[in-house]
């Protein structure tokens, strides 16, 4: 598709509708999606349903962005030279730093990815998403008569019918602002972008970036303890289910005596001491290992996919920022919710130095073969 016409909306409430008519003003989109019932029990999709109805005549595509957001004012451009190279995938910009999509969006950052396909049994993140108004459309038919009032839900739900769940944009422009919530997700706490960037990072990986489609089992930290979900997880019977690290080891090719002695020789000493002093010696190990087993899902894949090194190719030195940004927000978004408040820049740096720390050894957990391989990209 050489051309694209694109509609966008702001779903919005009334105690929000200032910031949101801000919002559009400031991004130039279409206009506001207003709850239709504002007085009703609190529902993200009754506006979402307003939202996705909203497009304009003619319009190939249809971008919804939510209120509490903030954004670059190239951000229409950049969507719209995304579904000019993806015109049938739902395509979000927005993905949070904690939980499954967090970490496949993280992963595909630290092997130089674009874009990566989204966690097919965890909610799809709707800050900012968009679709084709065909799937728009089926969307609305999809979901006019559940019961559900969280839209992130809804939307996963239907992707999972179509056979075919969303791609994700890894460096995003798009960010979360504020901690409230009028949908409930306030216990959340602070909930930023995964791989926060700016436009000029952004544009060469959503343009040229190669895409992750698949990832293999996927490490994943929630209230500060380590979790990895297996291949096919979406095929168990109760899917949502976090299995600890140690659980789901044995579905890898790894065992967790190699993974322990791999931090035993490796992980430094000081800045473990200096993170479990400030939240605690079981957060410093989960996060080690986490990011330990991230890097080596992360060179396995770039390995796979032929990617080249770090810092090569057209988009290597925006890759690079990319793959910072990634790692100066796995050990906030790792924390407990109510401990997120206490990270302040100079925790920030250590934490991001400490993660760097177990991802570049990613390395020791590849089999002597694919070692050699990935170091020699």
């Amino acid at each position: 598709m050489s051309t694209t016409s694109l509609s966008s909306a702001v779903m919005t409430h009334p105690v929000r509708e200032a910031q949101a008519a801000a919002l559009a003003a400031r991004l130039g989109l279409d206009g506001l999606a207003r709850d239709p019932d504002p007085d009703g029990p609190p529902s993200a999709l009754r506006t979402a349903l307003v939202a996705w109805a909203a497009r304009a005549a003619g319009a190939d595509h249809h971008l919804v962005v939510q209120d509490d957001v903030a954004g670059p004012p190239e951000l229409l451009a950049l969507v719209a030279g995304s579904v000019a190279r993806f015109p049938d995938e739902a395509l979000i910009f927005y993905t949070n730093w904690h939980a499954r999509n967090g970490a496949a969006a993280r992963l595909a950052a630290l092997a130089g990815a674009g874009w990566v396909r989204a966690v097919p049994e965890e909610f799809a993140p709707t800050l900012a998403i968009c679709l084709p108004v065909g799937t728009a459309d089926a969307f609305r038919s999809f979901a006019a008569d559940t019961g559900e009032r969280h839209d992130d839900e809804v939307m996963a739900a239907f992707l999972r019918t179509t056979g075919r769940s969303a791609l994700l944009a890894v460096p995003s422009v798009v960010e979360h602002i504020g901690t409230s919530s009028i949908n409930g997700h306030a216990a959340q706490g602070i909930r930023l972008a995964v791989c926060p960037v700016g436009v000029a990072d952004a544009r060469p990986l959503l343009e040229r970036g190669w895409v992750l489609e698949e990832w293999g089992w996927l490490p994943y930290m929630r209230y500060g303890e380590g979790y990895l979900r297996p291949v096919g997880h979406e095929r168990d019977a109760d899917p949502r289910r976090h299995l600890r690290w140690t659980e789901a080891l044995p579905d890898t090719d790894l065992t967790e005596g190699q993974v322990r002695d791999v931090a035993r020789r490796h992980r430094p000493e000081d800045a473990a001491a200096e993170v479990g002093r400030l939240f605690g010696a079981a957060f410093a190990d989960e996060l080690w290992i986490h990011c330990l087993l991230l890097g080596r899902q992360a060179k396995e894949a770039a390995r796979r996919h032929q990617a080249p090194p770090p810092g090569s190719g057209p988009a290597g030195a925006a890759a690079a920022r990319v793959r910072a940004a990634a790692l100066s927000t796995v050990g906030p978004a790792g924390l407990p919710p109510e401990r997120r408040p206490e990270v302040t820049p100079e925790h920030t740096a250590l934490l991001t130095a400490y993660a760097d720390s177990a991802v570049r050894r990613g390395d020791l957990l590849l089999g002597p073969a694919r070692r050699s391989r990935a170091g020699s990209r």
